[in-house]
């Protein structure tokens, strides 16, 4: 059965820092891309970073760029986000994705993210 469990979501203060993880299991994580999306209330769902399967290439949206960092472990089949610099428009529910290829697409059931003071 394959599963992606997000953790680490809350709430934090601007300028805060939280750092999220997802737990893969059921599948090959190692042969998967990794994504994080996140989607804010009436908002459309966005792509906030991604890395390759061996964590050599790594890209992110142009509204987190510095402050934001992917990261993968294949050992413990997880994927990281540390999120620096917190703002009030990071405040959206955060999923984990896996994709390989077109065929093979896994969602995680989301965390929550608030910013406010």
């Amino acid at each position: 059965q394959v599963q992606l469990v997000e953790s680490g979501g809350g709430l934090v203060q601007p300028g805060g820092s939280l750092r999220l993880s997802c737990q893969a299991s059921g599948f090959t994580f190692s042969d998967y891309d990794m994504h994080w999306y996140r989607r804010a209330p009436g908002e459309e769902r966005e792509l906030v970073a991604a890395i390759t399967t061996g964590g050599r290439f790594r890209s992110y949206a142009d509204s987190v760029k510095g402050r934001f960092t992917i990261s993968r472990d294949n050992a413990k089949n997880t994927v990281y986000l540390q999120m620096n610099s917190l703002k009030p428009e990071d405040t959206a529910v955060y999923y984990c994705n896996g994709r390989r290829a077109t065929r093979y697409n896994y969602w995680g059931q989301g965390t929550q993210v608030t910013v406010s003071s």
